[in-house]
């Protein structure tokens, strides 16, 4: 992970400055729905506008060795730097609306037809204030930035009441190259159930790599563990012995010493149709 940015010195396009000040002095927005947006409301924290981050990257060549399993590190460092720009700027937009963090988060990534190997990398969520201080001080994390969360609006209010806070959204990305397999070996185990160790060690070497790097991040924001981890797997376009493996969460921290989970309701649907 590298170093938290000035974010008030992050370049933002002219439009975007102009959109956040109208935001400020006029109303909000946000991809909050309505059940989320009341929940964010009753969890403390005011939406103040929608914010995002974008970078159009130019993802470079790298060739694996046919028969070896291997981590493609430029390709890795690209995805993550791509992602972590797209980040930032977004970040940058919610200190331009002096927000204490971003709920919601998206990352979406689209190859664009008009260049080979270009992908835009796109950051967005709802920009939040808190209505109050909490017992730790403030709800920015360690780095004095605005928090980070993938979390739904109503997970988000369950972490918040039950005494957490999220401090930033953790990733890791690893690009690896799952080594081929030659004739023999391919024939060798033709019409057989048998597990090929070769994949597995590829497999199992890369997710590790992914879920070691989103720790790392977790780590450095001081935070006690991690909620809602996904691992995925993405090919993109780089052929069937190529897969990105990313790993992506909600780094937490407590707000206070106990921690009062409450207790579910039965919530009965006021809708016609068969219940199930």
């Amino acid at each position: 992970m590298t170093d938290s940015p000035d974010l008030s010195r992050v370049a933002l396009p002219q439009d975007a400055r102009a959109r956040l000040a109208d935001g400020k002095s006029r109303l909000f927005t946000s991809d909050l729905s309505v059940n989320e947006f009341l929940l964010v409301r009753q969890a403390g924290f005011t939406p103040v506008g929608l914010v995002l981050g974008s970078s159009v990257y130019h993802v470079g060549l790298q060739v694996g060795k046919w028969s070896k399993n291997m981590e493609m590190d430029r390709l890795s460092q690209a995805m993550y730097h791509a992602r972590e720009l797209a980040m930032t700027r977004m970040e940058a937009e919610a200190q331009a609306l002096g927000a204490d963090g971003i709920v919601g988060v998206r990352l979406e990534i689209e190859f664009k037809e008009y260049g080979n190997d270009l992908a835009e990398f796109i950051a967005i969520g709802t920009a939040v204030v808190g209505d109050q201080a909490p017992p730790t001080g403030q709800w920015r994390n360690n780095k004095n930035m605005p928090f980070t969360s993938d979390l739904s609006g109503q997970d988000f209010w369950t972490l918040i009441q039950s005494g957490y806070v999220p401090q930033g959204l953790v990733m890791g990305t690893c690009v690896y190259h799952i080594a081929h397999r030659g004739m023999m070996a391919s024939m060798g185990t033709m019409g057989q159930n048998v597990e090929i160790p070769q994949y597995t060690e590829a497999l199992y070497d890369a997710r590790e790599l992914a879920m070691g790097r989103m720790q790392a991040e977790a780590e450095v924001l001081d935070a006690e563990g991690i909620v809602g981890v996904q691992l995925l797997s993405l090919p993109h376009r780089w052929g069937g012995h190529t897969t990105e493996f990313f790993a992506i969460g909600t780094a937490v921290r407590p707000l206070r010493e106990d921690h009062v989970i409450q207790t579910p309701n039965l919530v009965l649907p006021l809708t016609d149709g068969p219940y199930r």
